[in-house]
């Protein structure tokens, strides 16, 4: 099960996110902190996959863009990753050059 989905950029600031079950707002803050700390200090050479506490981070990073999404521990994480693929390239057809030179 997805537990929240993130969008961030490479400065670290969030963009987007959305949460599917309730965290204060003062954890959310926090866990978006320390979750994109996770992130973005990994090098374009490591997986995509990270267990952290008690559930996974998956995330794709797209020209400036990264897309976090925090599963539960019996989630696919390669569905994950290729649900975040997908989800990019509906929103490269619906704006028109989202991020349009990372997916091709």
């Amino acid at each position: 099960m997805i537990k929240f989905f993130l969008m961030v950029n490479k400065q670290g600031q969030t963009r987007l996110s959305r949460y599917y079950e309730h965290v204060e707002i003062n954890k959310r803050t926090m866990l978006e902190a320390e979750v994109i700390k996770n992130c973005l200090s990994r090098s374009k050479d490591e997986c995509s996959f990270i267990e952290y506490k008690d559930f996974k981070l998956v995330y794709r990073q797209y020209a400036a863009l990264f897309i976090v999404v925090g599963i539960d521990q019996t989630e696919n994480e390669m569905a994950v990753y290729e649900l975040i693929h997908n989800f990019v390239e509906v929103l490269d057809k619906y704006f028109s050059r989202v991020v349009s030179e990372t997916l091709n």
